[in-house]
């Protein structure tokens, strides 16, 4: 793999606070996208009777340029929230403080940039990497770091993905190397076609996707869902669109309209979400959207008063979840990112970071084969929320929460997103027992871990 060019570096993030061994006055590092130059905080020189931190690199590749940047900085920003949480608690392992520090990478979103940016971590012997903004660009990263651990042992790297979601991933591609801690397609497709078991009013449906492993997945497994759940529903359209690249879904709303549609079901995030619910709003399109991603990154602002009480969207929390203790977090993130506009919280990504230190912790070093041997049938709770790791193929185990957009001040609403004056209250949460899906992976483990 090429290495990555010098102009295409993320600046330097890391997050270093907390720790016995650090001054008081040291600075916490703003999120890279506002730096003008690299930003790191230098620690004191431990002297004679103090001990040497030990620092865990975290790589994130993601698209922090082009049509889906805003994603890969409000992912950023989940990160450095939770990194600065656990640097400043201090956290331990061997008897040594445990410095998580992050680096960003900017893939454009692109198979080929993450490939360039994960050879660029690789040689700046960055041993666990982030993506999951991408379900093609993930499986080219699992199968690049499958390729470098077999070549390069005693250098292996660990990857987490907090949001790619195609099933294959955890499936035909499953790896040892790879950790999915958000629910993935069949999960949450359970969660949201949940509803239409008993509700008859829906009886023509309308798929729109991006055309990517993950758009594709969405369009095929719905089709089967739908088929078994309720065998009376037509479906009256299955589009697969360029994704990242269409920038006027009137047509489309023309089209769900002319073809009778009672629901639109789609997996579309980003812009691709939100300029649909934006053509669909404009064009008073009086249709119900059952949505993976509805609840944040511009979409209730761009969908308004049309959403109220037609647009459901699923995830593992959201912000009026009956769960203090993660609201109050929540809360924290915003003092952090005080801007309306970066009001994009993910309960998950805590988590994941959370889990990582504990595995840390559990191993009592930082080398990616002994994290991943922690990281096993792992069991970790914060604020409510709840999340294990099946051994059996790394896929997270979660409750997931089916929740509806109505107007803030609506009962069951008492937050909103992003400023907008919409939030989401809860239809159901579904144990994670409910929405589990069969494990069904034939994973490959090093030989002596």
């Amino acid at each position: 793999m090429p290495a990555l060019p010098a102009n295409v570096l993320r600046p330097l993030a890391v997050f270093l606070l907390g720790v016995a061994t650090l001054p008081a006055s040291s600075a916490i590092a703003q999120p890279a996208q506002a730096a003008a130059v690299p930003y790191v905080a230098e620690a004191r020189r431990p002297g004679p009777t103090a001990v040497e931190p030990l620092r865990l690199r975290l790589g994130l590749i993601e698209g922090l340029s082009g049509p889906f940047a805003n994603a890969g900085e409000a992912v950023e920003r989940n990160l450095i929230f939770a990194i600065e949480r656990i640097n400043a608690r201090g956290v331990l392992v061997a008897d040594r403080p445990l410095i998580l520090e992050l680096e960003s990478l900017d893939s454009k979103g692109e198979v080929d940039g993450a490939l360039q940016a994960l050879q660029a971590a690789a040689d700046r012997d960055i041993r666990v990497v982030l993506q999951g903004n991408s379900s093609g660009v993930a499986g080219g990263i699992i199968a690049a770091i499958d390729r470098h651990n077999a070549r390069n042992p005693g250098r292996e790297m660990l990857f987490l993905n907090y949001s790619a979601i195609d099933p294959s991933l955890t499936r035909e591609k499953c790896s040892f190397w790879h950790f999915r801690f958000d629910a993935d397609l069949g999960m949450r497709l359970t969660a949201l076609l949940g509803p239409l078991k008993d509700d008859k009013s829906i009886q023509r449906v309308y798929l729109i996707n991006q055309n990517y492993s993950f758009g594709q997945q969405f369009s095929r497994l719905a089709r089967e869902r739908l088929a078994r759940l309720r065998p009376d529903i037509e479906i009256v359209g299955d589009d697969l669109i360029p994704i990242g690249r269409v920038k006027d879904f009137g047509p489309y709303a023309q089209k769900i309209r002319a073809r009778g549609a009672d629901m639109v079901l789609t997996g579309n995030w980003g812009n691709d979400l939100t300029l649909l619910v934006r053509a669909a709003r404009e064009s008073a399109l009086d249709t119900r959207f059952h949505t993976f991603y509805a609840n944040g990154l511009g979409a209730p602002a761009a969908i308004g008063n049309a959403g109220a009480g037609r647009v459901l969207a699923v995830a593992e929390w959201h912000y009026n979840a009956a769960t203090p203790g993660m609201r109050e977090t929540y809360r924290d993130f915003t003092r952090r990112f005080p801007k309306r506009s970066e009001d994009y919280f993910h309960a998950r990504m805590l988590l994941m970071t959370e889990m990582l230190a504990a595995a840390a912790v559990a191993a009592g070093n930082v080398a990616p084969v002994a994290i991943a041997a922690a990281l096993e049938g792992m069991s970790i709770e914060q604020g409510g929320v709840a999340m294990t790791m099946r051994a059996a193929d790394h896929q997270v185990q979660t409750d997931l929460y089916l929740s509806m957009m109505d107007r803030a001040g609506a009962e069951g609403v008492e937050l909103d997103i992003e400023g907008s004056g919409y939030g989401f209250r809860t239809v159901t949460k579904l144990p994670a027992a409910a929405v589990s899906e069969p494990a069904d992976c034939r994973m490959s483990r090093p030989v002596s871990r």
